[in-house]
């Protein structure tokens, strides 16, 4: 298909046209187009490249570890159907949910997922950062993943595009390689998790969806927190601790992970000189004067989240020595009757939450209460009034961030769980946190800006995202292609959402796209605009038709550039509204339509974008254009793209449309023919796959610029097809 680009001379002035027409704005606006259709211990190795280099001192390493709870344990009553000897047999009868493999990439990973092929026993995995896979991403090449149909590839880097491709594996050979499929990675900058998976989890019949939702969890994080750090995290499956022995009756899930024991001062220092949010300038104001333990013990994580040097030690047995790789270890007990989807059964446990759990104390959530006489970083913020510290496991304890004053949330005082879990009501819970030192079957619930977890991480080191942070979006999308008579002129559909207006200027472009090697351009667009209920229908020939449009339409300082294409200037309430886009006395020709957003209230906005209309061949394929800009803090854009043909219903509807995703420099960046031959796991998680098998869709973080989709039919067939762009930010 790249071979095919030079004769596509639309595609190339289409983006110089659309580019044109965003910089040539003087005022704010967003451009939208159309679319309503459809305990050892040991000296650990200095700091690895990238933990917050610059930092000399090394500190002491040990081991620590954490359980969390099923509700029965709260009296000292474990549960009953938690069997700490269950075989394996019994833990696939054991009433496990299943849910869709579904996830969309984090800043580290990506789900790689293929078709199944009969007979195959096993398949062998590459994946490299070149289409050619000169190089391979370590760990990656030629990888034996089983007899699954995908697995989660991470340990990778922010913004960056990775190729995969794989082949089946039975007794009597190996296919050939499988069609080269990307994914790209979140581009934004902040905490970085490394997941790796124990063969528990590779090995199990439910391996994807254990992975997809350990997955769910990282990016979690990963969306939360902005501090630069990469944390290795093991993760296992199992009903025995990492050095074999049978998990206890009633424990839901275990984290082991390494702890540094650092000086009083040293810790406070580096705390105070990591401030960066409100929530860490109003709780370092609480910090006392004097030290309360000689030494402060965060975990490895958090000791590098506020820059010290205290770098990954523990080996997958959970031990812990120089050159450990992990920060720690997460085990979910396999033999508890786990939910992967949501929301969960009554009568089972939320894996996300319990997996959430263990990798808060890996961050470095944590009390010292029966674990020594050090203070942990957690313990800096307990207090039983205002003004009255309480580190003890008598009396009142809670979570607070300006003295005592504001009581966040209580801490765990029943001997029987965690001294820094949370205090747990009896099941079921009406606040049921992810810190709660006891869980209740049937509840979830995630770590969040505004949780007890995420305020207490942000005050311990990992900054949480402003508010004020927003990722990039649709500055633009506009449609051009042939406009033809009947059923096949250009039609588009947009929705409002929200409760507010929108004022909006809706173009056709004809005449003016001459002047962009357009030789056969709609020489007379009519515009007609019909809305819902009794909105009826607004009709438009020549902009300047109307005095009072024509005002309205200069003063947008867009007007259209020639006086026989047609707009429409209206503040539209929430709802869906059709753009019907033909040519006068029916003639024909290439059309543009368009939609620019002048609103900057955020009560409503634009939503479920598409233009419908006849695909040719050559020139006369569709071409959709748009611009991604915007947001703050480096973000990105995540969107699908959709190219829908034999689910349009409309005779002569395309059978097999085809979708090219293009840069602004006519960079090829994806492709697509049927969207399950190419990432469908993350099609799926849109919640907006194509109806049929034979429609194509792209998923992809984009970064700010121009891009260009174009659709076509398999071998140059045409007929009636959809383009739609959504924003999945």
């Amino acid at each position: 298909m790249k071979k095919k680009l030079a004769s596509q001379s639309g595609f190339f002035n289409y983006r110089g046209l659309a580019a044109w027409l965003l910089f040539s704005v003087t005022v704010p606006m967003v451009l939208f187009a159309f679319g309503v259709f459809p305990a050892a211990s040991a000296f650990a190795q200095a700091v690895t490249q990238n933990q917050n280099p610059g930092t000399p001192d090394i500190f002491q390493a040990g081991a620590s570890e954490h359980n969390a709870w099923t509700g029965a344990a709260m009296s000292g009553l474990a549960r009953d159907s938690i069997d700490p000897q269950a075989s394996d047999e019994d833990i696939a009868r054991s009433g496990v949910a299943l849910s869709p493999v579904v996830m969309a990439p984090t800043r580290s990973s990506f789900l790689a997922n293929w078709n199944i092929v009969s007979g195959a026993t096993d398949y062998r995995l590459d994946v490299s950062t070149t289409g050619s896979f000169k190089s391979y991403v370590s760990g990656y090449q030629d990888l034996d993943v089983g007899n699954v149909t995908s697995r989660i590839v991470s340990g990778l880097s922010p913004g960056t595009t990775y190729y995969y491709r794989v082949r089946a594996y039975n007794a009597r050979g190996a296919s050939g390689d499988s069609n080269t499929m990307t994914a790209t990675t979140i581009t934004s900058p902040g905490l970085v998790i490394n997941s790796t998976f124990d063969s528990s989890i590779t090995g199990n019949p439910n391996s994807a969806a254990i992975q997809s939702m350990i997955n769910q969890a990282v990016a979690t994080y990963q969306s939360l927190f902005t501090d630069p750090i990469t944390v290795k995290i093991y993760f296992r499956y199992s009903n025995t601790e990492v050095n074999g022995n049978p998990l206890p009756s009633g424990i839901l899930a275990r984290s082991n992970f390494v702890v540094y024991t650092i000086a009083w001062n040293t810790y406070i220092s580096a705390l105070n000189a990591d401030a960066t949010t409100g929530n860490d300038t109003t709780a370092n104001g609480s910090l006392p004067a004097s030290s309360l333990s000689t030494n402060i013990v965060p975990s490895s994580a958090g000791g590098r989240a506020v820059g010290l040097n205290t770098p990954p030690a523990m080996f997958a047995n959970g031990t812990v020595g120089a050159g450990g790789p992990y920060d720690g270890i997460v085990t979910l007990n396999s033999a508890a009757p786990f939910q992967f989807s949501r929301p969960p059964s009554g009568s089972n446990y939320d894996a996300l939450r319990s997996t959430e759990h263990e990798m808060d104390e890996v961050l470095g959530l944590g009390s010292f209460i029966g674990n020594g006489n050090n203070l942990r970083p957690q313990d800096l913020f307990s207090w039983s009034a205002p003004a009255t510290r309480n580190t003890t496991s008598t009396g009142s304890r809670y979570f607070s961030i300006n003295s005592g004053s504001t009581n966040i949330v209580g801490f765990n005082q029943n001997s029987n769980g965690d001294f820094g879990d949370w205090l747990s009501a009896s099941c079921p819970q009406a606040n049921p946190y992810v810190q709660n030192a006891f869980s209740c079957a049937g509840q979830s619930s995630d770590v969040t800006v505004s949780s007890p977890e995420g305020i207490n991480l942000d005050v311990v080191g990992y900054d949480l995202r402003s508010s004020n942070s927003t990722p990039a979006k649709l500055l633009n999308l506009s449609t051009r292609m042939r406009v033809q008579t009947g059923e096949n002129v250009l039609i588009g559909g947009f929705i409002i959402t929200g409760s507010g207006p929108r004022h909006l200027l809706l173009r056709a472009i004809g005449p003016s796209l001459t002047g962009f090697g357009v030789p056969d351009a709609l020489a007379d667009p009519v515009l007609e605009l019909h809305g819902p209920g009794a909105f009826g229908t607004i009709t438009n020939d020549n902009w300047r038709d109307d005095p009072v449009q024509e005002a309205l339409i200069i003063a947008t300082g867009i007007p259209p550039s020639n006086n026989l294409e047609s707009a429409i200037d209206a503040t539209l309430n929430p709802g869906a509204y059709t753009a019907i886009v033909g040519g006068k006395n029916n003639t024909s020709g290439v059309g543009l339509v368009e939609v620019y957003d002048f609103s900057q209230g955020a009560n409503s906005k634009l939503a479920n974008i598409s233009t419908r209309g006849f695909v040719d061949t050559g020139d006369n394929v569709m071409i959709g254009g748009f611009i991604v800009g915007g947001g703050s803090g480096g973000g990105t854009a995540r969107l699908i793209v959709r190219a829908l043909g034999p689910s349009v219903p409309i005779a002569g509807a395309m059978g097999n449309p085809t979708l090219e995703l293009y840069d602004g420099n006519g960079t090829l960046l994806d492709a697509n023919d049927n969207w399950r031959s190419d990432h469908e796991a993350e099609i799926i998680a849109t919640g907006i796959p194509p109806s049929n098998d034979l429609e194509s869709a792209i998923v992809r973080n984009l970064t700010p610029g121009n891009y260009t989709a174009i659709v076509r039919g398999v071998s140059n067939t045409t007929g009636v097809a959809l383009v739609e762009a959504y924003g999945l930010n």
